[in-house]
């Protein structure tokens, strides 16, 4: 397990113990102190060391944590645009990063500067240093995080969870709110017994003011959910009756993870946040009712500035994640990205395609697949794909995962073998040696102002999207 504990060569080279890196000296830390390890609870101790160090900035945030196999991204994305409707200050931690390590922090919808985050990374490196605690790349951005955010005295911090485990770095947090999107059917039939088990640990993080949501559909999942909750007596506050209103075709898509972002909000709004003056006006607050008729003051006023509702707000919200989900059309031909690493995000991807298809005819569709062996099942996604290539016409290109990103722990497909599979079913299918050549030969392959071009499979193959880009890391 790689951690940061004593000088390391790099170290030495900038200069002593606690010296001032600059932000590629931090770059090429980070880089080299990666660890894909479990959290355990020796992550949890190394966190509240780091904290007290720091004189606790964990305890300055009212915490929201976001949990699940899917749409973690997704949903703090949402979360954070109601936030900022409501004129709420937030900080947003996500995870994992796709190019840039500033792509983790977020505040107020602002990514940090290379400037603050040197001086932060400088802050934490040196206090772990000067008191000898061994931390890894993820213990050091967390910290950051929650430092940045506790500075800049945030009213709300939301931390996206790397995993369903109270020995997670961000669990060092009191969480007020527990978000879990949903937990992958692919997952709970590995075991039976792993859908109670992966909820007992998550939980074991419910305090008795904290609050619990779910996107999940799953009826035994919610079951096992409102139990642990009820067990440690926190407020189970289900269910989610409908989607969120996005405009078509991303209700069907995203729906769920917008209609989970309202409810966190909702429940921040009603129960923990403090200004007065900002409920007056908001989108999510309860109003309380009037008494008696409008004053003829009211209506006019009412009429010459009628109140947003939430189903407007919704239609009139982006509703892509950048670089990680995204529809660029203004590219020939449009481009899709979709970080979609598993089966269950692949379906949704799928459906996707089909409503964008009904919305508009496609002229030549073509995936680029660069997937992820450990998440994706081979099985079921030659079954989902063999569905799909019934009902709409298109090729696939298969190439290999080339990028080796920190934080991202992804191991190639076989190509020629995946590609051999596909054939097998009597779809079009293709590999290549590198993404920039199947990225060439699936330009050519669809009409330039009417085709779509697919990219997904995992997220390092956005990495190699954005980078062919001309895109840098820094």
């Amino acid at each position: 397990m790689a951690t940061l504990n004593k000088q390391t060569s790099s170290d030495k080279r900038s200069g002593p113990l606690g010296s001032q890196k600059n932000y590629n000296e931090i770059i090429e830390l980070l880089d080299s102190s990666w660890s894909y390890a479990a959290s355990t609870e020796k992550t949890i101790a190394t966190m509240k060391a780091l904290d007290q160090a720091l004189d606790f900035p964990s305890k300055k945030l009212d915490a929201i944590l976001v949990s699940g196999t899917n749409g973690k991204g997704l949903t703090i994305h949402f979360a954070t645009k109601l936030l900022q409707e409501e004129k709420i200050s937030f900080g947003a931690f996500y995870s994992p990063h796709i190019l840039s390590y500033n792509e983790h922090f977020v505040l107020n919808n602002e990514t940090i500067s290379n400037k603050t985050f040197t001086e932060l990374a400088n802050e934490v490196i040196n206090i772990a240093q000067s008191n000898e605690i061994a931390v890894t790349s993820y213990d050091i951005i967390t910290m950051m995080a929650i430092l940045y955010f506790a500075q800049n005295n945030v009213e709300v911090a939301l931390l996206e969870m790397r995993e369903d485990s109270p020995f997670d770095a961000t669990a060092i947090c009191h969480p007020q709110v527990i978000a879990v999107t949903r937990i992958t059917e692919e997952q709970l039939t590995q075991k039976n017994d792993l859908s109670a088990s992966v909820i007992n640990n998550l939980l074991q993080l419910v305090k008795s003011d904290t609050h619990v949501i779910s996107g999940d559909q799953s009826k035994l999942n919610l079951q096992l959910m409102a139990e642990a909750v009820k067990k440690n007596n926190g407020t189970w506050a289900m269910p989610i009756r409908k989607l969120a209103a996005l405009k078509y075709p991303f209700e069907q898509l995203h729906g769920r993870c917008a209609a989970i972002a309202e409810r966190i909000c909702q429940i921040y709004v009603d129960k923990f946040a403090k200004d007065a003056t900002i409920l007056a006006n908001s989108l999510l607050a309860k109003q309380k009712g009037q008494r008696g008729r409008p004053t003829l003051e009211a209506k006019r006023e009412s009429e010459l500035n009628p109140k947003k509702t939430l189903e407007q707000f919704w239609k009139e919200e982006a509703s892509s994640l950048p670089a990680r989900f995204q529809i660029l059309d203004k590219e020939k031909p449009s481009i899709l990205l979709d970080n979609a690493s598993n089966v269950d995000a692949f379906t949704n991807l799928l459906l996707g395609i089909r409503l964008l298809h009904y919305q508009r005819p496609l002229k030549g569709l073509t995936f680029i697949f660069g997937c992820d062996a450990q998440q994706m099942n081979t099985e079921e996604f030659l079954r989902l794909l063999r569905y799909f290539s019934k009902k709409n016409s298109g090729q696939i290109i298969f190439c290999p995962i080339e990028e080796n990103v920190p934080g991202i722990n992804e191991t190639s497909w076989n190509v020629e073998q995946i590609t051999n599979d596909v054939k097998s079913l009597k779809i079009k299918a293709k590999s290549a040696k590198s993404f920039e050549e199947a990225f060439e030969i699936a330009k050519k392959s669809v009409d330039e102002r009417h085709g779509l071009v697919v990219i997904s499979g995992s997220k390092t193959i956005i990495t190699q999207y954005w980078k062919l880009k001309g895109i840098k890391k820094i």
